[in-house]
Parts: structure tokens; C-alpha cells; sequence
């Protein structure tokens, strides 16, 4: 005997609900490797954090106005010993 439609719809829609739940696993499975691989890559390298970036960028940025500081001093100096000289 022949199962009445629905019965086979119910059946086919139970397969189709366990493939879509294990494909949406998969899916998880595979963004969590990646992201584990992507960390993993990241930690490895010589990547400096932005933390550290500010701050090097900091002393940078006061080493340039200091260096500045220092050339117009040394301008000024150079100019009083041209007029004594």
C-alpha cells in the first residue's frame, strides 16, 4: 500500500529539517577553524598591537617637536657666533 502524501511530506520534511541542522553545523564548525587558524596566524607574527603603535607614535611625534626645538636653538646659536665673529 501506498503512504497517503502527507505522511511522506512529514517524512521528507523531517529528513530536510536534519540536513539543514547539520549543515548549519558544519558552517560553525568551519567559522570556528577559521577563526582559530586566523588568531593563531595573527599571535605568530610580529604584528604590534595598537597600544603599542600609539605609543611609538607618541615618542615619535615628541621626538620630531624636540628635534625641531633643538635646530632653531641651534640656528639661533650659530647666528650670535656669525655676528661676534
Amino acid at each position: 500500500m501506498r503512504e497517503p502524501p502527507t505522511r511522506l511530506l512529514d517524512e521528507l520534511s523531517r529528513v530536510m529539517t536534519s540536513a539543514i541542522g547539520v549543515a548549519q553545523g558544519v558552517s560553525r564548525e568551519a567559522d570556528s577553524f577559521v577563526k582559530s587558524q586566523i588568531e593563531r596566524i595573527l599571535r605568530d607574527s610580529d604584528f604590534v598591537t595598537r597600544e603599542e603603535f600609539e605609543a611609538v607614535r607618541e615618542m615619535a611625534i615628541m621626538a620630531r617637536d624636540e628635534n625641531e626645538r633643538l635646530m632653531a636653538r641651534l640656528e639661533t646659536l650659530e647666528a650670535k657666533l656669525a655676528a661676534k665673529g
